[in-house]
């Protein structure tokens, strides 16, 4: 979809569709929305006063113009209550708004700037919102399907903003939605793709396409480098599958003037994962294709990043394999070392994200990377609302924490309190790579804080915000992407 920004009257915009808003509880519409009304006659006024529009959030109405304006139709969207509305609303009711425009068959829109007005928000900022809904909200993944749904495609959005002096500040904004809605959608078909198409190599693959594209240093390290490195944790993992484990590493050097500082972003890449010998049940384990979205996640991430340019280095190391039962398959009661020699005995080998972000953590710090945020679709520490967040620095946590919430992907702090630790000691190595039901998010973040030290760290633990069962707002049926702009966000406000 091509997207821009135009000044001018919303009220004088030729083409299929005018988009404009509504507050709830407001009966006299003003600025844009009292426009378009005045020119419809007062039909919008009439509407509020029936009750047919309450300006609900995500309401949509949709006005046949009838020659009154030189749009065809006038689509009114509700933005909720005033007090609670914020970028994210932007985000939510742009996306509603772009698929219902699909479902009746328009192709070119424009809209206004949501809450650029008595919303109160800054307008470059709307238009970025705009972007990342509209993009997000209009993904399918629909490449192995025969046929298609049909219908046309939304090619065309343009924001129109009347007042001239705010153009350029808006289209750059634009141009920065857009890339952060573009790597979301990559971590998305990365982890939409089959496992027997997203293979190890395959992530690989895809994150030496980013690499090129940005210009970006990248190291992938095969089986035999590993081995030299002494990473146990993740090739005992990796030993149960036929596919070749990957260590993937992205540099971007924003900051060459300080090398010493770099901020490390690191995913949990397992392609599969059937628990290894200790095995899932069945029901639902097609959704162990996406057990690679905090690689996914860190890959696109970094494909944004090189493109927004921030002044800050980056590293992301993704940790890439499947997690198989064979003959050659850890088992329960195994023990492994890590890269930095510690000894780990292995009591569930379905806890395997732990172990191969336990190296993916040792190098990170021993490579220069200063502060740590690991991804990971580990347990599902919140149910499907906020992603688990677990430190061991309150600043960089309360970084993190600013930009999830910044962004629309909330998250939530647990302790980390010292007697967790006690649950992953283990009787026959340094420590166990899980310490039973009780506290079982709390204990599966102290066991990598074992590796990250003193290194301020933070792991967000995703696994029950990686998918959606239903289109909402900018989230799609299917893999979310969450939580790509966080990190992001989280990059760029350490730039600045």
């Amino acid at each position: 979809m091509k997207m821009s920004v135009a000044t001018g009257d919303i009220a004088q915009h030729e083409g299929p569709a005018v988009v404009v808003n509504l507050f709830e509880g407001v009966t006299a519409p003003g600025g844009a929305t009292g426009a378009v009304d005045d020119a419809l006659g007062g039909a919008v006024s009439r509407l509020i006063e029936q009750g047919e529009v309450k300006g609900k959030r995500g309401e949509i109405t949709v006005i046949h113009s009838l020659g009154k304006l030189p749009a065809e139709r006038a689509v009114i969207v509700g933005l909720g209550k005033q007090d609670e509305f914020t970028l994210d609303v932007v985000r939510t009711v742009s996306a509603q708004v772009c698929r219902h425009l699909l479902k009746i068959g328009v192709s070119t829109a424009a809209t206004i700037a949501h809450g650029a007005g008595i919303g109160g928000l800054e307008a470059a900022a709307c238009a970025s919102a705009i972007a990342e809904g509209s993009v997000m909200g209009l993904y399918r993944f629909d490449k192995y399907k025969s046929s298609h749904d049909g219908g046309n495609d939304l090619d065309e959005l343009a924001i129109v903003e009347i007042d001239r002096s705010r153009l350029a500040t808006m289209e750059k904004a634009l141009e920065e939605g857009l890339e952060l809605a573009n790597a979301v959608n990559l971590c998305r078909d990365m982890v939409n793709e089959p496992a027997n198409v997203m293979t190890p190599t395959q992530m690989a693959e895809v994150a030496l396409d980013v690499a090129r594209e940005g210009q970006l240093e990248i190291r992938v390290l095969e089986r035999s480098a590993m081995q030299e490195m002494g990473m146990g944790a993740l090739l005992g993992v990796a030993q149960g599958s036929s596919e070749p484990p990957k260590l993937i590493v992205l540099k971007y050097t924003g900051n060459p003037d300080d090398p010493s500082d770099t901020v490390g972003l690191l995913g949990k890449g397992i392609t599969f994962d059937t628990g290894g010998i200790s095995i899932k049940p069945a029901a639902g384990m097609e959704r162990m294709k996406g057990d690679m979205t905090g690689a996914a996640s860190v890959i696109g991430a970094m494909q944004a990043i090189a493109r927004l340019a921030p002044a800050v280095n980056v590293m992301a190391v993704a940790p890439c394999t499947e997690n198989m039962p064979s003959g050659s398959a850890t088992k329960p009661g195994d023990v492994v070392y890590a890269s930095d020699g510690t000894s780990i005995e292995v009591i569930n080998t379905d806890a395997e994200g732990r172990l191969v972000l336990a190296d993916a953590v040792v190098f990170a710090r021993e490579n220069g990377c200063t502060a740590i945020v690991d991804v990971a679709t580990l347990t599902g520490a919140l149910g499907t609302v906020r992603m688990g967040l677990f430190s061991n620095n309150d600043r960089l946590a309360a970084e993190v924490d600013r930009a999830a919430e910044t962004v629309g992907e909330r998250a939530w702090r647990f302790p980390m309190d010292d007697e967790y630790y006690e649950q992953i000691k283990s009787p026959v190595a340094d420590i166990q790579n899980t310490g039973g039901r009780d506290a079982g998010s709390i204990t599966a973040a102290k066991f990598i804080e074992v590796f990250a030290k003193d290194t301020p760290w933070v792991h967000l633990d995703m696994a029950s915000v990686m998918t959606a069962t239903t289109d909402k707002g900018w989230q799609v049926k299917g893999m979310r992407g969450t939580p790509v702009r966080t990190l992001i966000e989280f990059v760029r406000n350490r730039a600045r």
